[in-house]
């Protein structure tokens, strides 16, 4: 199982998943708290206009999709505050247009292709080089101080933001900077699990852990504990199996998903029947003192 560690690239994306499976569900959990668990996928579609410009530019792709994707996430909240009727047709626009941009600068650079572009898509173990980590490592460090450092204002902000502003915090400046950081977890993500399927990554962590517990501090950790360990095994699955390792690391995903539901549904009837039973016992110990007072 250790012979893997062997090879200088499997080293480098072991590294960049743990990175990942750390990040994505600690903003994950903000965008599910926000009902907003698709904007992932959104922000995801827009950020391959970035990639493409990389190629065209001849530039590191993980850094104008930053820059591309972040311009793009921040338009998805103006568009949220002030689009009205008319805002989910633009953010379709948005989205679609973010795709169309990114296939037509792809094949306009001379150092673009298909396969470029479909390693971007849907991720590659072989491909993540030297300079990815470190964007990797500068991004997911911004990601957690974002996410935890803040993480008490951005939850009142998700929870209320009606309370949230009366309480003086910055709403708009916040939504925006969580916004941002939904971005940058995109393009932390998309060299290991790939463009098209990073929301699954960033949402159904999040969702498992919720099945099992009710506070925000515990669902958190346990949600960062799924991300990596889905990250890790797909990662390994994916070199011992040769298969795509987004779809490796998806596919365990939603495996755990429905484990932990399928042990969390008895367990949660269980401790319904207990409340219930207390609550009853607790009624008629009254009532026998009331009697006897009588």
């Amino acid at each position: 199982m250790l012979d893997m560690l062997d090879y200088a690239f499997m080293q480098r994306a072991l590294l960049a998943a743990l990175l990942v499976g750390i990040a994505a569900p600690a903003v994950g959990i903000y965008l599910v708290q926000r009902r907003q668990a698709i904007m992932g996928d959104g922000i995801g579609h827009v950020a391959l206009t970035g990639v493409a410009l990389g190629f065209l530019l001849n530039a590191n792709p993980v850094w104008t999709a930053v820059l591309v994707s972040a311009a793009g996430a921040v338009a998805m909240e103006l568009i949220r505050w002030y689009g009205k009727a008319r805002g989910d047709l633009a953010l379709a626009m948005l989205f679609y247009g973010g795709m169309a941009g990114g296939v037509m600068l792809i094949n306009l650079s001379p150092n673009g292709s298909s396969a470029n572009l479909t390693t971007y898509l849907f991720g590659s173990i072989t491909t993540v080089s030297d300079s990815d980590v470190i964007a990797i490592v500068c991004l997911s460090a911004f990601v957690l101080a974002v996410s935890l450092g803040l993480r008490r204002q951005l939850f009142a902000v998700c929870q209320d933001e009606a309370f949230a502003r009366v309480t003086g915090l910055p709403v708009r400046l916040l939504n925006l900077l969580l916004a941002v950081t939904a971005a940058v977890t995109v393009t932390v993500a998309m060299r290991v699990v790939g463009l098209l399927l990073v929301s699954a990554l960033m949402v159904i962590p999040v969702a498992a852990a919720q099945q099992v517990t009710r506070g925000f501090a515990t669902t958190l950790g346990l949600a960062v504990g799924f991300g990596v360990l889905v990250t890790l095994s797909g990662t390994t699955t994916s070199f011992y199996a040769d298969v795509p390792p987004g779809a490796s690391i998806v596919v365990l995903a939603i495996g755990l998903f429905v484990l932990v539901t399928a042990l969390a549904a008895p367990l949660a009837r269980r401790r319904a029947r207990a409340v219930a039973q207390d609550g009853a016992g607790g009624t008629l110990e009254a009532g026998e003192r009331e009697g006897a007072r009588v």
